[in-house]
């Protein structure tokens, strides 16, 4: 037996919490002794025994499995070094290689001979001649930072050889084998190798919670900070208003200040320094913060890399981002966004810039035309003097044009695309629902889903305001930053030091109004005036949240990332407050399903139609579900009445293209591709998994989040079905929070109703107001709003 202390963790405190009542059962020595007593394995089982940073380990694993293993990842690397030699040569070639007087004719040529390559590119002699001292010395730079560059290959390809090594002995896993295994399969084998390496010393088993929060240490501290507005990304400009200005070089220096560089809060990898969690340092610690971001923020540093065009800003990945999610999971999400977002943003178009754009697209198509009906006539017509550049530009406004001019066949239908697209991006402000037909609201989702030439702009601009945002604005915060690392950071045992909102934890960093404990519909509140013990919840088992405002995520972030990574990860055993967090959605669930609907849509209902809309594939499972639970129920609505409850549903149809391929029969068998996947193949957690087995009322709610081994049937079912079932769980727990919303929001008008009466009250509510749509008023507009008007009294009425 020896003593082994593990340099990759400091302190030997396990993180309890005070509400936290389960035991370590790994069988290790308490951890209140200070250290642990471990046997060192012998043999070829020592090769990855206490590894040292496991951060780093794990996340070169998860990097091997997405980039297709060894072999491509080390061709990238080359190919990457050979463009960079090409990028050198070729700019060499071009300033001292070519014959530009030749090339443009300025110099006289013979008559009748055509000028070939061969006449414009110069002798090896005549380059080496015309090659000045600022070229060799810019050759000179290139090449030391070429030699740096192989160097830096040759240790990844060491590094990634020993990954190779590990997925192919300790996994059992060959690199042609990577792409018909997804990552949840991967991570399933890392932690049974756990148990016989033993990679972590502290810990004889990890869960997936442990490998994700290695991996994502540090993302999770940027999402929670986004969340929490910590960071300055919020500009005032000018005459233009707010902006949010995220750019690859502001992110990578905010990331050096706060994580990895030599002055940031971080002692290593996984652990923070000590400093930070004492309060009496924190003055002290805000005012070397401070000093460290405008140090960078004078001598600014530039990410090593190309500027980049995503569609989907930096700000909105991060925005966007659950906790505990990894880049394929995101990019998974994104990706099916993208159609409903463009669909979206498309349909917001300037009558006057349509106009104009309609005019100088036919001016110029016309002039284009009759250029390219001269060119097939006659192809002399190319060598006039800039005849080839007029064509080029009248092309490209055209093609500019022809973005301004909208869809004759487009739908007006903005709630309907904007629940598409929160369908799959998971998050949105209270304020975009009920007004997505608004200008501001389109200027907001612009913010997340910006055009390209925005994103390029910006990236040009970065220079400039990346300086001043720094020096300026994120100093100011310093102090805030600071404390925010005190007071949101845990010791994790096995781990290190996490966000604590990584920990998904609903009582410390959830909010009340995402939660379904002590929540009751209109009908329950008027029936507990008759039996309020009936629906007194037992606050042991509920455990509401006691986080305030300072505390609880926003927008729901919390919850969502909780149910996401339940999904993604159905073997995870989660801790008690979880349990209930989901036992508490499963008997919601339970009760709206078996109770019909009682004269209105429940929660459920409304998400259900919401889903059919998202496309063909989508409009398939829900008719399944309406029919194997809806029908039977005494004045129950019929599957076809439901489905086509969702007004413009064509107009999102086409982003079906990507979703569900529902084939019951589709084997667990090997595909290409999976490695991309979002999580495990077989998924028996989620809402729909149950649903589609057309199971009874009674049984419907115990299939909302249950354990695999309460299923006996064997269904094979496509990875697409876990994107279905957390965009129902999404589009639930958003109807479930817009409707706490707006109850609370009537008890607090409740305070105050005495004062005057309920119609002069109900006018100055929110809810009750003309349609906003930009369509005309006719006068079955009108009586429409008159229903919707005095629906919203009686409403109101019935909740006093």
């Amino acid at each position: 037996m020896t003593t082994v202390l593990d340099g990759s963790y400091q302190r030997m405190e396990p993180y309890n919490g005070e509400e936290e009542d389960e035991e370590d059962d790994d069988g290790e020595v308490p951890q209140e002794s200070g250290f642990i007593i471990h046997v060192v394995p012998e043999g070829n089982k020592a090769r990855w025994n206490h590894i040292e940073d496991l951060d780093s380990f794990f996340t070169r694993m998860y990097h091997y499995h997405q980039k297709h293993g060894f072999a491509c990842m080390i061709l990238q690397e080359v190919l990457e070094l050979g463009q960079y030699i090409f990028v050198v040569a070729f700019s060499t070639f071009l300033f001292h290689c070519i014959d530009y007087s030749v090339l443009f004719k300025n110099k006289p040529q013979p008559l009748h001979n055509k000028t070939s390559i061969s006449d414009v590119i110069l002798s090896s002699s005549e380059c080496l001649a015309s090659m000045g001292l600022v070229t060799w010395i810019c050759i000179l730079v290139a090449a030391i930072f070429w030699i740096l560059r192989l160097v830096k290959v040759l240790y990844h390809c060491t590094q990634f050889w020993d990954i190779k090594l590990f997925f192919n002995t300790a996994l059992k896993i060959e690199d042609c084998d990577l792409d018909n295994l997804t990552w949840h399969e991967v991570q399933k084998r890392v932690r049974e190798v756990q148990k016989e390496q033993e990679m972590c010393i502290h810990k004889r088993e990890l869960t997936e919670l442990d490998i994700y929060h290695r991996i994502l240490r540090f993302k999770n501290y940027m999402v929670a900070m986004i969340n929490k507005s910590l960071l300055p990304v919020r500009l005032k400009i000018p005459v233009i208003g707010e902006i949010i200005f995220m750019t690859r070089g502001l992110k990578y220096n905010m990331e050096l200040l706060l994580f990895w560089g030599p002055w940031s809060p971080f002692e290593n990898n996984w652990h923070l320094k000590e400093d930070y969690k004492k309060l009496n340092k924190r003055q002290e610690l805000a005012r070397a913060l401070s000093k460290h971001i405008l140090w960078v923020g004078i001598i600014i540093k530039r990410e090593p890399g190309t500027l980049g065009t995503r569609m989907w800003s930096l700000y909105g990945r991060l925005y966007l981002r659950h906790f505990n999610e990894l880049d394929h999971e995101l990019n998974a999400r994104l990706n099916r966004a993208y159609r409903p977002a463009s669909k979206y943003m498309s349909i917001f178009t300037s009558p006057i810039m349509t106009v104009i754009a309609k005019n100088v697209t036919f001016v110029a198509g016309s002039i284009l035309a009759v250029l390219l009906i001269l060119t097939i006539y006659d192809e002399d017509v190319l060598t006039v003097e800039h005849v080839l550049t007029t064509m080029t530009i009248l092309g490209a406004v055209v093609a500019g044009t022809r973005a301004f001019i909208p869809d004759e066949n487009l739908v007006w239908c903005p709630e309907t695309l904007l629940t598409a697209v929160l369908a799959h991006t998971h998050y949105r402000p209270d304020s975009w629902r009920g007004h997505a037909h608004t200008q501001t609201t389109r200027a907001e989702v612009a913010q997340l889903f910006q055009y390209r030439a925005v994103h390029l702009l910006e990236e040009l601009m970065s220079p400039l305001l990346t300086p001043f945002i720094l020096c300026f604005r994120m100093r100011q915060r310093a102090l805030d930053i600071v404390d925010f690392y005190r007071n949101f950071t845990i010791e994790v045992t096995g781990v290190g030091d996490v966000c604590s909102f990584a920990q998904m934890d609903v009582r410390k960093h959830g909010n009340p109004t995402w939660q379904t404990v002590g929540t009751r519909s209109p009908i329950a509140d008027r029936a507990a005036k008759f039996n309020p013990n009936q629906y007194i919840t037992d606050p042991e088992k509920a455990q509401m949240p006691v986080s305030d405002q300072y505390t609880q995520a926003e927008d729901g972030k919390t919850e969502l990332s909780l149910i996401h990574f339940t999904l993604t990860n159905p073997e995870w055993k989660p801790p008690s407050h979880a349990e209930n967090f989901v036992a508490a959605l499963r008997e919601r669930v339970r009760k709206e399903v078996q109770g019909g609907i009682h004269g209105e849509i429940n929660p459920l209902l409304a998400s259900l139609s919401s889903l059919s809309s998202l496309g063909p594939g989508y409009n398939d499972i829900v008719s399944n579900i309406i029919r194997s639970t809806m029908v039977n129920q005494p004045g129950g609505p019929t599957t076809s009445n439901f489905v086509n409850q969702q007004p413009c549903t064509s107009t999102v149809s086409a982003a079906g293209d990507e979703l569900l391929n529902m084939k019951s029969d589709m084997p667990h068998a090997v595909q290409r591709g999976l490695n991309k996947a979002e999580g495990p193949v077989h998924n028996e957690k989620g809402f729909l998994y149950g649903l589609q087995q057309g199971i009874s009322n009674q049984s419907l709610g115990a299939s909302v989040f249950v354990s695999s081994h309460e299923f006996s049937t064997d269904l094979s079912v496509p990875v697409e079905l876990i994107a279905a079932d957390m965009s129902l769980s999404t589009l639930y727990l958003h109807e479930l929070h817009h409707r706490q919303v707006r109850r609370r929001g009537y008890q607090e008008l409740l305070k105050s109703i005495w004062q005057r009466s309920p119609v002069q009250e109900l006018a100055t509510l929110p809810e009750v107001r003309q349609e906003r749509a930009p369509l005309l008023l006719h006068q079955d507009s009108s009586r429409r709003n008159n229903r919707e008007f005095k629906y919203e009294i009686n409403t109101h009425l019935d909740s006093i």
